[in-house]
């Protein structure tokens, strides 16, 4: 079958291979733009701006997250009703954003200081208010063409809302700075509001553009609450899981720097440090972490088409090679940190704290990384409520790390929880598999073989001359990034000369 013909018979393969090169480079656009920012309002600026997303993630929770699934299911249930199921979610979506802008706009100063404990947060919450309207419409507009399986243009405009913030940010740096201003991190809010303004615009225009033929204006017959009622029937238990998860993920966020400060530091050390580990550091951690939500992303469908026609060997075929893979990935992450860590950090955003934290972070990658995929065959296979339950166990162990263990021990006690946390939720994930499917790996394709290919590889690097560099002008970064790309390619290559002389004993 010609590609062109597979992927059009196949068009959820094709739609979600596009969300996943989008969702990449949207990624490694914000990563980039993370680096500059570090270096434009440094590791105490990014830290405050980090600390107005509990904020930003209860509203989303309440306004768009659930109505856009909500949506999206009732669109692709019944396509005659689309429209109707559209407005409605946006009139209850966009009125309760409204609500919440206005309350965050009036009470900027006490949830900065009640709330959040930190004062300067005031002056970003405002300006934040003003990006959630836009966020729910946004929201709730690709839900609806993520119901009629239109997924390119939710996806487009993801992409477009990066670029538009990372193009608003660094154009009122370059002005601010032109005039003498001190660069804040309100210009990351700034960058943030332009973004999802640009991205909602985007999404009403293409509705109002690509669908002439289902009209615009609500029709005669229609019943905002014989249309409300099912949808927040939906939508109610979606919300109330994912606020609970913002609220506990907003309480270690938000009592982090505090616990900081209780250890002994000031609050502008309290800050910095929580800056460089959430906005420098946790997102390197995560980069390679794109692969392996993308086959997170295939797996889910895959997962749950098998299970509804009762394919139990293909449901462990397909979790044994996402396990096998993304183990692959995080062990080999945890050889590249290690070695690499402190030169990344310097080299990228010339901070030595971020150079340890990601050293220290990488043993998190192999259980983050399965925790990712794990997690999408539960969802695939219709245990959402024990995913969420699992989650909200590993969440509980961050918190208690973050209550008891900062203030007597600082900042490694927090990176301790998370090793912890992400330990405890694979074993979750992993018992639920098991009794679900019987699934049970291999230890030497997922642990001893990938572990054997990264000490060979490493202990090849170790051969090459210290002083190997090719021109004597490479920026260190660039060196850094040869030497990952020499051991990743060894690794790589070992990984698959096993498999070849496995398949010739067979």
């Amino acid at each position: 079958m010609p590609l062109k013909q597979f992927f059009r018979v196949h068009s959820l393969i094709a739609g979600t291979l596009f969300l996943t090169v989008v969702g990449i480079l949207s990624r490694i656009l914000g990563f980039f733009y993370r680096i500059y920012l570090s270096r434009a309002i440094g590791a105490e600026g990014l830290g405050i701006y980090q600390m107005i997303f509990p904020i930003y993630g209860i509203c989303f929770s309440i306004c768009a997250g659930s109505i856009q699934t909500a949506i999206s299911r009732f669109t692709a249930a019944n396509r005659e009703q689309a429209k109707q199921t559209l407005l409605c979610g946006c009139f209850i979506s966009v009125t309760a954003s409204l609500i919440l802008a206005s309350l965050i706009w009036t009470q900027a100063d006490f949830l900065a200081i009640h709330i959040l404990m930190e004062p300067r947060c005031a002056p970003l919450l405002p300006t934040l208010a003003l990006a959630i309207p836009f966020t729910a419409l946004h929201a709730c507009i690709c839900g609806y063409f993520y119901g009629k399986n239109q997924i390119r243009l939710p996806a487009i405009s993801q992409l477009l809302e990066q670029c538009v913030r990372i193009f608003t940010a660094i154009l009122i740096i370059n002005i601010w700075q032109s005039k003498g201003y001190e660069i804040t991190a309100l210009v990351s809010v700034f960058g943030l509001l332009a973004g999802e303004t640009a991205s909602s615009i985007f999404v009403l225009l293409c509705l109002l553009i690509l669908t002439p033929k289902e009209g615009t204006s609500v029709p005669t017959h229609f019943s905002l609450k014989e249309t409300a009622v099912p949808l927040i029937t939906l939508a109610a238990p979606l919300m109330a899981n994912r606020l609970i998860m913002n609220l506990l993920q907003s309480a270690e966020a938000i009592m982090l720097p505090h616990t900081l400060a209780q250890f002994g530091l000031t609050d502008s050390q309290a800050v910095s440090i929580y800056g460089t580990l959430t906005g420098m550091a946790i997102p390197f951690i995560m980069f390679p972490s794109a692969v392996v939500n993308s086959l997170a992303v295939v797996l889910l469908p895959t997962i749950a088409r098998q299970q509804a026609i009762g394919n139990d060997p293909g449901i462990r075929k397909n979790l044994s090679i996402s396990v096998q893979y993304s183990l692959y990935m995080g062990i080999l992450c945890v050889g590249l940190f290690t070695v690499f860590g402190a030169d990344l950090g310097m080299s990228v955003f010339q901070n030595k704290d971020a150079g340890t934290f990601i050293a220290i972070l990488a043993w998190l990658c192999p259980f983050l990384y399965l925790a990712t995929t794990m997690g999408s065959v539960l969802n695939g296979l219709g245990k959402t409520s024990t995913t969420f339950a699992n989650n909200c166990a590993a969440l509980l162990i961050r918190l208690a790390f973050v209550f008891f263990g900062i203030p007597r021990f600082g900042i490694h006690a927090y990176l301790w929880g998370l090793l912890v946390s992400e330990i405890l939720l694979v074993l979750l994930h992993g018992l639920s598999l098991k009794r679900l499917v019987g699934f049970s790996p291999d230890a030497w394709d997922v642990l001893v073989k990938p572990a054997f290919c990264l000490m060979a590889a490493l202990g090849l690097h170790k051969l090459l001359p210290a002083n190997m560099i090719l021109f004597p002008s490479m920026p260190a970064f660039v060196w850094t990034v040869l030497q990952i790309g020499f051991v990743s390619v060894c690794y790589a290559l070992l990984l698959l000369l096993l498999k070849e002389t496995k398949k010739g004993r067979l």
